[in-house]
């Protein structure tokens, strides 16, 4: 059985791996477009930082890992998937047949519609090549403008405050993270940031990235242009799906796939952040691009490859983030559904919770400034049991999480 893998990252090396230890005879081949070593996103900040080396952004630290258990990797870019005569062609014409085929492609950064992204010395941060150039120019003392304060922004922005660089955030939302946080807990962050020496402009576009006195010049649509010897995009990602045109695998946003991880192909699986698939506890595909839902997406994708039949039963949205050292989370359906919602708020010392219910089931949640309670709200969210006399404990004090957790467990 020949199977091939598009995509290098936590979705694809997991499922390599787990083919080769369910097919021992399997001919397994993932292809990687960034390298012979399949790196974590995740890592790349550490990298930034100089708490690693390169190496260190590895997901398997031995080299010779995908040899020894007989996996290829092929480094290139696919640029078309031929699905009647199952064949991969990668750009520079090499040509890979496959019997079954797993998409996990990834995403790519986008690329606001702004003049001038193109200077030397503008950066995405989301290759190991990107990353090289950034920690060149952010030296300690320089200005960086970072475009953008959703979740892989925040990861830039506590890894520049560690080089020491003069920051100025732009986002054109009214608070930050705001596709994670309501205005509460954005604009907290943002007080948080502003403490630790971050100009943060929220509301505020970037319209043109020039140069000015041997230095980039950002111009903006509120207020002054902001000098910067670096300038970093962090404004969204999309998924990398452009090499099936004209395939017929249906698509929206992502990869359609079914329960089983089967794409409208049923010679061809998706999984990661290319894959759009069933939320857990609801009725509704989405497309949750979070390390541990890539994870379990190819170790299940993989086993249903080879003929193991595993029903997914859905991702929970749930997003950690360190803001500079401020913890928040996000968790299921944590802007509501139109239902009671309990809060406690601390300003002072940074502290939030949110609490969102439909009847009496608890469907998301906010939290910030806190982790001893991540685990339980996550666990009172995918049991999805009903509350019982506990909801109106938790709507009368929110903090009380952790108890509800035990209470509803025994």
């Amino acid at each position: 059985m020949k199977y091939v893998i598009i995509g290098a990252g936590p979705a694809g090396v997991v499922a390599a791996e787990t083919l080769r230890k369910n097919d021992l005879s399997a001919d397994i081949t993932m292809i990687s477009g960034e390298g012979p070593y399949p790196h974590s996103r995740m890592a790349i900040p550490y990298f930034l930082t100089g708490r690693i080396e390169e190496s260190g952004t590895w997901l398997r630290k031995n080299e010779d890992h995908f040899e020894n258990l007989g996996i290829t990797i092929v480094d290139g870019c696919v640029s078309h998937v031929d699905t009647a005569p199952r064949k991969v062609t990668l750009d520079e014409g090499q040509v890979l047949e496959y019997d079954k085929l797993l998409i996990a492609s990834g995403a790519s950064p986008l690329r606001p519609p702004v003049p001038g992204l193109d200077r030397p010395g503008v950066y995405h941060c989301w290759t190991l090549e990107d990353s090289r150039n950034i920690v060149q120019r952010a030296a300690p003392g320089s200005d960086v403008v970072l475009m953008g304060a959703g979740f892989i922004g925040c990861i830039i922005l506590e890894a520049m405050l560690e080089r020491g660089v003069n920051l100025t955030v732009i986002e054109a939302e009214d608070r930050m993270v705001p596709r994670m946080m309501n205005q509460t807990a954005g604009d907290m962050i943002k007080k948080w940031c502003l403490k630790k020496g971050v100009t943060v402009l929220t509301s505020t576009r970037a319209t043109s990235v020039d140069e000015a006195g041997g230095k980039l010049s950002v111009s903006v649509d509120k207020g002054d242009a902001v000098a910067a010897d670096l300038v970093v995009v962090a404004t969204g990602v999309k998924s990398n799906t452009g090499f099936l045109e004209d395939t017929g695998i249906k698509m929206e946003e992502g990869i359609l796939i079914d329960d089983n991880f089967c794409s409208s192909d049923s010679n061809i699986y998706a999984a990661g952040d290319c894959a759009k698939g069933r939320e857990y506890g609801s009725d509704s595909w989405v497309m949750h691009a979070i390390q541990p839902t890539a994870t379990e997406h190819g170790r299940q994708a993989a086993l249903n490859m080879i003929g193991v039949p595993v029903t997914y039963q859905g991702s929970l949205s749930m997003n950690v983030l360190d803001t500079a050292g401020l913890i928040s989370a996000s968790f299921g359906k944590w802007d509501g559904v139109g239902g009671d919602h309990a809060e406690s708020i601390d300003q002072d010392n940074f502290r939030y919770l949110r609490l969102e219910f439909d009847d009496d089931h608890l469907v998301g949640a906010l939290s910030l400034g806190r982790t001893d309670r991540i685990g339980c709200i996550r666990g009172l969210i995918q049991r999805a049991k009903p509350l019982g006399v506990w909801k109106a404990r938790l709507m009368a004090n929110p903090n009380l999480v952790a108890e509800a957790f035990v209470g509803l467990s025994q």
